[in-house]
């Protein structure tokens, strides 16, 4: 654990600003996987603490962890400023943000960071018995990547309270702000929000049997027999997986675009990929509702959970594009009108073309690589490569058509963007028609989701052997 924390935090933070968001999460990712079977990987006191609040970690190695990573933080940190002097690594509020706002970045985003840890690394269903993920330290670390990219600007991004507390000791000779405390608080409480998400979508971690049918299936959820497969989550936490994927997704794009990222495409994808990989087995980790009008084409959602989860996203749509409006707010860009609609130069209809094209290139690629079965040849039935997939689409589509369309591919990230603009915006400047564009990106996403089924069920005519067009 000491070692980790400052191979990571070293690494993070001697890079260079435009690449240092992939270097945290690929050095956390490396060295995840490098510990896990030692200490757990933790690394990180948010994480120890939400581990501890779900029953995974008892409380005394809680506290010694606790004291090993903030040591190794502070250590860290002295290495930091000795490498860059006479630069220090202060923590305070990015301007012109106050701390309100970077205090919530922190606690966001280490909310997403401990749950994502919780169902990729811990819940049982990820990890079955002699068949556990090989995915947990990549979706760990693209939550930090999403983390970064998205509140560096506004908070720092440090996500942990031994980064917080490593890097604000180790500059005080140079005046540290003391704001490492209101960091650690902010992360600490996102902890106890993760165990408690964490709790809800995940009944079974808990011995909560109302999904299950019959007395073997309640013996399945028993420690040490990790057999969940007769196991249905709860039609609530269905929905409140599709709520919080849909967010994290929503919040990301919002705040990416609000801070002027250059990164906007791979940090979505991002959070696509670790939220994807976390709830994938709970509702099918949807989060679009062009993905939730295929699956119930595909026969893989029922009607009344089709308009449930569809609910769901939207909801989530506005909630992050009221939060992202309130940042935008308070923001650099401030003075500035963000707008949903056809890139410089490009028709509608080229707009809507393009949004159409790559949601269909999504689409087709959670049904191909989601829903339908391993080889049998395989000797895992885990399936560790679906959420990369998902979230390569995310990362192509926004990079190749972003400039052309915006690149969301997704109703609920339109509605989310529409609803900031709307919210907050210049008053010499107004967005133009921002329901409209909505509403006619959503159908050209919605028709590339409809092509998307009509082709999956013409290339995988054995998935539909015998089975109904719609289930109820």
């Amino acid at each position: 654990e000491f070692i980790g924390v400052m191979f990571f935090q070293i690494l993070g933070a001697t890079a260079p600003r435009e690449y240092a968001p992939a270097v945290n999460g690929v050095a956390l990712a490396v060295w995840i996987y490098s510990s896990a079977t030692i200490s757990g990987g933790h690394l990180n006191p948010a994480v120890s603490l939400t581990l501890c609040i779900v029953g995974k970690l008892p409380w005394p190695l809680m506290l010694g962890y606790w004291v090993v990573q903030v040591s190794g933080g502070i250590a860290a940190g002295f290495c930091v400023c000795a490498l860059s002097t006479p630069r220090k690594a202060f923590i305070e509020p990015g301007p012109p943000f106050t701390w309100q706002y970077s205090v919530t970045a922190e606690f966001i985003y280490t909310a997403l960071l401990c749950f994502v840890v919780l169902n990729c690394a811990v819940a049982r269903r990820n990890n079955p018995r002699d068949d556990r993920n090989q995915f947990y330290g990549l979706a760990i670390g693209l939550a930090v990547v999403a983390g970064v990219y998205s509140v560096g600007g506004i908070s720092g991004a440090c996500l942990n309270p031994a980064v917080a507390v490593g890097f604000d000791v180790s500059s005080s000779p140079a005046g540290a702000t003391g704001w490492s405390l209101c960091w650690m608080l902010a992360e600490l409480m996102g902890a106890l929000v993760a165990a408690v998400l964490f709790r809800i979508v995940r009944q079974e971690e808990f011995g909560n049997s109302s999904g299950l049918s019959t007395a073997s299936d309640v013996e399945a959820i028993t420690p040490f027999a990790f057999t969940f497969q007769a196991f249905e989550p709860g039609f609530a936490s269905k929905c409140l997986s599709e709520f919080l994927g849909t967010f994290v997704l929503v919040l990301t794009v919002g705040l990416n675009i609000i801070v002027g990222s250059p990164a906007g495409p791979w940090a979505a994808a991002a959070a696509l990929t670790c939220m994807v990989y976390s709830l994938g087995n709970v509702s099918g980790a949807q989060f679009n509702p062009a993905v939730t009008l295929a699956m119930v084409l595909r026969s893989r959602c029922c009607v009344r959970d089709g308009i449930a989860f569809v609910a769901a996203q939207l909801l989530a749509g506005v909630l992050a594009g009221l939060t992202v409006a309130s940042f935008h707010s308070a923001g650099p860009m401030r003075n500035t009108t963000f707008e949903l609609g056809p890139g410089i130069g490009y028709s509608p209809a080229t707009a809507g073309f393009v949004e159409l094209l790559f949601t269909f290139v999504l689409v087709y690629a959670v049904l191909a690589s989601s829903t339908v079965a391993s080889p049998a040849g395989w000797q895992t039935k885990q399936n560790n490569y679906f959420g990369l997939a998902i979230g390569s689409c995310m990362a192509a589509g926004g990079f190749a058509i972003g400039s052309v369309s915006g690149g969301e591919l997704n109703p609920a990230v339109c509605l989310g963007i529409a609803t900031a603009s709307l919210s907050h915006h210049v008053a010499q400047a107004p967005p133009h028609a921002p329901l409209t564009n909505c509403l006619a990106f959503s159908t050209w996403e919605l028709a590339g989701g409809l092509i998307a089924a009509a082709v999956f069920r013409k290339t995988h005519p054995g998935e539909f052997k015998g089975a109904p067009l719609l289930v109820k």
